[in-house]
């Protein structure tokens, strides 16, 4: 007799854990981490309800671990908008490279790091890469957040000095050494949440989204209202479509409730009146926002809000803005590239295990402390002075160390 498959998502994501076990200090510092936050726990099982269906679908095709279900839970707690200051966007966290590598189309109007189906597909094309170059699960994952390129050299060296070569054995910088933790702390919590004081809140064993295509510019709000659910619930699925207007040219696509995909159409149909009130405006050479608003008929405030631009933000000759259709206009939708990337300096709050902190303390307060003539000594009260090392800042989930442990800043290496 065939079993029936199982009506809750957990079951089946449960059934499908195949890697290797961790077992070390740094799975339960993360284990303390989560369980002591249900609340956020709550959260990201709440967000990751909408798309794990279809993760999980996506991973077994494919014949992956169901491990790879859950790395969105550690690299944005499933938050399809979350965006790292190191550039990384959507729940897989892609930089705009690696997702242009993998066939994310990111313009002015739409960024396929964001999209959840699209996003989903290239961060499992890109993770079977890497499992076919290193032929393990955990090195793949540590080269998905530390680069191929870095874990093939760290390899190397240890291969050069007859070391082990496996994933615990490698030198690497804290947030990967921290980064399979995190994982296996997570899968143990999904794996057995009662252990650690946390109810999981089940999730049909069901898809809950549909992709349709449509070939019509349309205004965001129409579209969920077409759909009738919420235009919060519309931009969480669609987080892609970067603007108030849907430009059909830049994205077809558009996610949906499946149960709300017949009623969107229908509603479509029906309409007769413009489906975008917002096109595209180049500010002239000289031009102020206030006269750009002006001649629009919008105040300053709402042409900000609707191009996301900060009180002390600034306009440029050439930069593009939406502005309201006015009737009678030609609709100006052009294809326009993604907005260029500030470049910043990115530091990172590590974690440092307790054998070390002693050392890297002192390492740091050397770093940090006034610089003397040569052959002059340090005095008490100059040593004093010195800045210590700085204590760790509440972590944040998806990338920063336990709350309460001790932390310096070392470089990006993502």
């Amino acid at each position: 007799m065939v079993e029936p498959p199982p009506t809750n998502l957990w079951v089946r994501v449960r059934k499908g854990f195949a890697m290797s076990n961790l077992d070390n200090p740094l799975v339960r510092d993360w284990e303390q981490w989560y369980s002591s936050r249900p609340d956020y726990v709550a959260r990201m099982v709440d967000r990751s309800s909408r798309v794990l269906f279809h993760v999980v679908e996506e991973v077994e095709r494919r014949k992956m671990p169901a491990e790879i279900v859950l790395l969105p839970m550690i690299e944005s707690a499933y938050n399809p908008q979350a965006y790292s200051r190191a550039h990384a966007s959507g729940m897989w966290q892609f930089i705009p490279s690696t997702g242009k590598l993998y066939g994310l189309q990111q313009n002015w109007w739409y960024d396929g790091r964001r999209d959840i189906v699209a996003a989903t597909s290239a961060a499992l094309d890109y993770l079977e890469k890497l499992y076919g170059m290193f032929g393990n699960w955990e090195l793949a994952l540590a080269s998905y957040n530390w680069g191929e390129g870095a874990v093939g050299r760290a390899i190397a060296r240890n291969q050069a000095r007859g070391l082990p070569a496996d994933y615990e054995s490698l030198n690497m910088p804290n947030e990967t050494r921290n980064y399979l933790p995190k994982l296996q702390a997570v899968k143990n919590i999904i794996a057995d949440p009662a252990r650690f004081g946390l109810t999981l809140a089940d999730i049909p064993n069901e898809s809950y989204i549909a992709t349709i295509t449509t070939p019509r510019h349309i205004d965001v709000e129409l579209a969920a209202r077409f759909a009738e659910i919420p235009v919060e619930e519309f931009r969480f699925l669609n987080p892609a479509h970067n603007k108030p207007v849907i430009n059909a040219n830049a994205a077809e696509t558009i996610v949906l409730p499946k149960e709300k995909v017949e009623v969107f159409q229908r509603n479509l149909a029906n309409h007769t009146e413009p489906l975008v009130s917002w096109h595209a405006y180049t500010v002239k050479p000289g031009e102020r926002i206030e006269k750009i608003a002006a001649k629009h008929d919008i105040t300053v405030s709402e042409l900000k809000r609707v191009n996301n631009l900060g009180d002390r933000s600034r306009i440029t000759t050439g930069q593009p803005l939406l502005v309201p259709v006015k009737a009678g206009a030609a609709l100006n939708l052009p294809d326009l590239p993604a907005p260029a990337m500030t470049k910043a300096r990115v530091t990172k709050t590590r974690y440092v295990p307790k054998s070390r902190r002693g050392a890297v303390q002192k390492a740091v307060q050397r770093q940090d402390a006034p610089k003397h003539p040569k052959g002059r000594k340090t005095t008490t009260a100059s040593a004093k002075a010195a800045p210590s090392a700085k204590k760790a800042k509440v972590a944040t989930p998806a990338k920063k160390a336990p709350a309460g442990k001790e932390s310096v800043r070392l470089a990006e290496h993502r």
